[in-house]
């Protein structure tokens, strides 16, 4: 039964290999493509930007689907996105064309941080639920690693190799596709959106909970309770004012810790510190190594330690971590120190943000409301990076010391987030979780 768990976990989770995937295959070719069409720097970073534009409104939205036609379609649909996005992106014959196909794509992306660490969260038990939903992350960054390295092969094939980029990741979607078919539908989903207690029952013996019983009772009865409340409650009211200021704050945090600005011009930023092209180029699959290692042990320790563990000690080292890498750009220190100080970095965003943002966001939310919350979250998360991955062109003009220097403050009131305000969630029931979020 476990190895199902596994099996279901890891099909979810494949999502998010498309999601870190077509987060970071664009570092590769945005040069190229810059070049090709001869864009401007507002055309250039609307060109780099215009996924995660997507994301917005697939995270807005994504809420939609999971609670209508249920997590499982949602999941067929969000493949079927990213399949249309690769082949059309690859075979674009103009700006706009291309952009259109990076926009269905981004819409896919969004919608994946929805309903996938949401699924795993639904039909995990609470022990493992920490080191289950972290497999998506997992996934995200084993995606960006191949995606960097992918780039880095295809990278000499070529005046058209970033269409080989982009058009790569047709494979992983159609592969997508096919296996999501063989996964059952949340149990959480059929009982408090169709009722189907029977059928939730089967779902829950199959993917291996030990008192299966207990556990739909646990479900029935907060669904009833909330039944009894959300006649008078809506989403944004006083009841949820605190799971929601929890996942607004920490996908505001997530964001402007710099991460998919590094993640999506890692390549120019290490030329502008001074490194060669190919350097550059070799250097960015290491940034994708470090954090898809680092991200494991997250996954690791996740349960044990707890989240507020890892974020506290992420938030330290990434303070310090972009402090160097903004003094290495204000002294022109040379770019090793700086390729060193991102390296640093990144290992301690794969070891506490990466790895706990989905984590936490989707267990924060009672089940009623997780779809929107979920959304909530995931909006904030890609409204706040297509915003900074918009400015980095143009801030490259002022330089990536000042960019730097505010990443790292921003890391300063993460610290005190973490340490006054978010709670403990590690080996708490979902249903348990929902009593404490409503009464703070």
């Amino acid at each position: 039964m476990k190895k199902y768990l596994y099996f279901v976990t890891f099909v979810a989770a494949l999502g998010g290999f498309l999601f870190g995937f077509d987060t970071a295959v664009i570092s590769g070719a945005e040069q190229s493509i810059q070049m090709l069409w001869k864009l401007d720097e507002l055309q250039h970073g609307l060109t780099v930007s215009i996924a995660l534009f997507g994301t917005i409104i697939g995270a807005l939205f994504g809420g939609f689907p999971s609670d209508r036609l249920g997590r499982k379609k949602t999941l067929f649909w969000i493949g079927l996105l990213y399949f249309v996005s690769a082949v059309g992106s690859a075979l674009a014959t103009g700006w706009y064309t291309f952009l259109f196909f990076r926009f269905i794509g981004g819409v896919g992306v969004g919608a994946s941080s929805v309903a996938g660490p949401m699924y795993i969260s639904e039909i995990s038990p609470a022990r493992m639920r920490g080191r289950l939903v972290a497999l998506f992350q997992f996934n995200v960054v084993l995606g960006i690693l191949i995606a960097y390295f992918s780039n880095y092969l295809l990278g000499g094939s070529g005046e058209n190799a970033w269409r080989w980029m982009l058009g790569v990741e047709a494979i992983p979607a159609f592969a997508f596709l096919s296996l999501v078919l063989f996964i059952p539908e949340s149990p959480r989903w059929l009982i408090f959106k169709k009722g189907l207690v029977d059928n939730a029952r089967l779902v829950l013996s199959k993917i291996g909970h030990e008192d299966v019983e207990e556990e739909l009772q646990l479900i029935i009865s907060t669904h009833q309770q909330h039944l009894k409340l959300s006649k008078k409650e809506k989403f944004f009211s006083r009841q949820y004012k605190f799971p929601i200021m929890l996942a607004v704050m920490f996908a505001i945090f997530n964001q402007v810790s710099g991460i998919n600005a590094v993640i999506y011009y890692t390549p120019r930023i290490f030329q502008n510190a001074g490194l060669e092209t190919s350097s550059a180029l070799l250097s960015t699959a290491g940034i994708g190594l470090i954090n898809f290692i680092f991200t494991i042990l997250a996954i690791s320790f996740i349960d044990r330690f707890g989240r507020r563990f890892l974020m506290i000690l992420g938030s330290f080292g990434l303070i310090i971590t972009l402090a160097m890498t903004s003094l290495s750009f204000y002294f022109s220190i040379g770019g090793e120190l700086v390729a060193i100080s991102l390296f640093i970095y990144i290992a301690f965003f794969g070891f506490s943000q990466g790895a706990v943002i989905w984590v936490f966001i989707s267990e924060v939310f009672p089940n009623e409301v997780r779809a929107k919350g979920q959304s909530l979250g995931s909006f904030t998360h890609w409204f706040m990076a297509a915003f900074i991955t918009f400015l980095i062109p143009s801030a490259e003009k002022i330089g990536f010391g000042p960019t730097f220097l505010f990443f790292s403050v921003m890391m300063v009131f993460q610290l005190l987030f973490v340490w006054k305000i978010m709670p403990e969630t590690k080996g708490i029931p979902l249903e348990e979780l929902e009593d404490i979020m409503i009464k703070k």
